[in-house]
């Protein structure tokens, strides 16, 4: 089975316009240029008959005036870096024919150190998007089009080049600032707000695959939509964005910057209909602090989160599988701070709700070290209200916070068969507590559950003995919530009892 995989490619955007029925009209509002709204079109009914009232008749928007307007403000950027590779050292890089012989790194210790393998540097050259947003040559883009570059040239839509200094990237938030030597440039106007609505019309401008100053266009799919690899609030869009378009802008219809093309998602390295863009307000805020420091800083709580299924709905009573399910808490960070535990339910982040995990980082990501924040956590059935000061995500994370225990091991209905740690694990493995798993059967072996893991709380209420988790267990409905420690990671997984 071929996996899909979120690529960043080039993604870059123009404004759209809307045509009426009278054709295109086009009106310059400030620095942004309007596109007339859609006309619709309905037929009247016939007095006194039953008919059936048809849709409304819509025209495609044209683009053309907010592409002439805006598209001098997008740049190509072409990079120049190096990358380190692996060098096996044989005659033309290939490998020695005499490897597998079994003397064969004793000879090679006394070869000289040209003859021997190791890394090398390769050249590398890469191609994305960018737009200016201030006539004295600021511009942005994808910190990962000029990740390890050691040159960066921006090239106009008048065919001038420039060499460009990257002022700062953030790879969190994938934000790159470039300045340029020159002065009255073409600028993109940038929205204000967050009025961008799922359907509306959006359009991009970018290079890609080198293509200078392409334009697709399409709809807006979803937004706030979460990816695994970033605390972003991405704008999801049809548009088509392929390699080239990244750090290029996605326009609305009135002609604003809503957001910069980042990543598409595909199985091919090319587009399929998927591709996500940062909004504007997210780049903005990092923009000012590369500007005016140099550096971003990012707040954090302190905790690891995951999704609410309907397994958890079920284990932890909640009406709906809704919110970020905690299962690691830092020690010493924010979240132990203010009270927060393994199993805890966060439902709201001051006063916003918080519907997937992955809505939690995102909102954390657009604070600041030392905001304070008030939560809703649904805690054994109960709503209870937290408020935390968030730190700085550069600070050192310490160890997860765990639980303790000794006793008995017995089979369950779960299928686990379980004893307590003894205090060699315990040492070895730096857990204090909780109930190895010996023996994983039924359903929770169904569930994944694995011999080795280490059981710490059961529907969010530590469990230290094999009583304690059939007192739980025997209390539970449809199904239970175990929270597991395998190796390193802390993972909660639900286990239908049937």
């Amino acid at each position: 089975m071929s996996v899909s995989t979120l690529k960043r490619g080039a993604v870059a955007v123009a404004v759209l316009g809307v045509i009426g029925v009278g054709g295109a009209v086009a009106v310059k509002q400030g620095n942004a240029v309007a596109a007339a709204p859609i006309v619709l079109q309905a037929v009247a009914p016939v007095q006194g008959a039953a008919v059936a009232v048809p849709a409304p008749v819509m025209t495609l928007p044209d683009f053309s005036v907010i592409v002439a307007h805006n598209g001098p403000a997008v740049v190509n950027i072409s990079v120049t870096g190096s990358t380190k590779t692996a060098y096996d050292g044989g005659p033309g890089g290939r490998a020695d024919p005499f490897a597998d012989d079994p003397f064969y790194e004793f000879f090679r210790r006394f070869q000289g150190p040209q003859q021997r393998g190791g890394q090398r540097s390769v050249p590398t050259h890469g191609l994305g998007s960018g737009f200016i947003i201030s006539a004295d040559g600021i511009i942005l883009t994808n910190a990962h089009v000029v990740r390890d570059a050691s040159e960066v040239v921006v090239k106009l839509t008048d065919r001038r080049e420039f060499r460009a200094k990257v002022l700062g990237s953030d790879p969190k938030s994938d934000v790159a600032v470039l300045k340029i030597d020159a002065k009255n440039l073409p600028v993109v106007p940038l929205a204000k707000g967050n009025d961008l609505k799922v359907g509306e019309w959006v359009l991009a401008i970018g290079s890609p695959f080198g293509l200078d100053n392409t334009v697709t266009a399409g709809v807006v799919s979803a937004k706030g939509r979460s990816l695994p690899d970033g605390n972003v609030p991405f704008i999801q869009t049809d548009v088509a964005v392929n390699p080239g378009n990244s750090g290029g802008p996605l326009f609305n219809t009135r002609g604003e910057v809503v957001g910069i093309n980042s990543q598409i998602y595909s199985q091919t390295g090319g587009y399929q209909g998927l591709s996500f863009a940062i909004p504007i307000e997210v780049a903005g805020k990092i923009k000012d602090q590369i500007v005016s420091t140099g550096k971003v800083t990012h707040a954090k709580l302190g905790v690891t989160v995951q999704e609410i299924n309907q397994g958890f709905a079920d284990s932890f009573n909640l009406a709906t599988p809704e919110g970020a399910l905690v299962s690691n808490v830092e020690k010493g960070g924010p979240g132990d701070k203010a009270g927060l535990k393994p199993g805890d339910v966060i439902r709201t982040l001051n006063g916003a709700k918080i519907v997937s995990s992955g809505d939690l980082p995102a909102i954390v990501g657009l604070a600041t070290p030392g905001d304070k924040v008030t939560m809703e956590v649904w805690r054994q059935g109960k709503p209870v209200q937290l408020s935390a000061t968030l730190g700085n995500a550069s600070d050192k994370v310490a160890a997860a916070e765990g639980e303790r225990g000794d006793q008995a091991s017995a089979k369950l209905k779960l299928g686990l068969s379980l004893r307590p740690l003894e205090n060699v694990e315990k040492r070895q493995s730096g857990i204090a507590g909780g109930l190895l798993i010996e023996d994983a059967r039924g359903a929770a072996a169904d569930a994944g559950v694995q011999a080795g893991d280490v059981l710490l709380s059961v529907n969010g209420r530590p469990v230290n003995s094999v009583d304690q988790v059939r007192d739980v267990v025997g209390k539970s409905g449809k199904s239970v919530a175990l929270l597991i420690q395998r190796g390193d990671d802390k993972i909660f997984i639900p286990v239908h009892l049937g």
